[in-house]
């Protein structure tokens, strides 16, 4: 299969990763993607967290207006 990259071509790039940037830039570099993904799940979560509390106050005022409602209708009804 041509273009295709199998374990050895890995192995050569991871080798020629490790001579360019040495072991400890190369560890930084993956403490920083770790962190990065890290945030990013964190970031949708609290997304997430956000429109579920955002549904409950509207599904409340929602409520509330039609309470309201219905208690215009009685005190119309009642002065009638």
């Amino acid at each position: 299969m041509l273009g295709g990259l199998g374990a050895p071509e890995l192995i050569v790039i991871a080798l020629i990763a490790l001579l360019l940037f040495g072991a400890g830039r190369i560890a930084d570099i993956g403490k920083g993607l770790g962190q990065g993904i890290k945030n990013f799940k964190q970031g949708l979560k609290e997304a997430s967290d956000d429109d579920d509390k955002d549904e409950v106050v509207a599904k409340k005022a929602e409520k509330s207006e039609k309470s309201e409602k219905a208690k215009k209708k009685e005190e119309a009804a009642e002065e009638a």
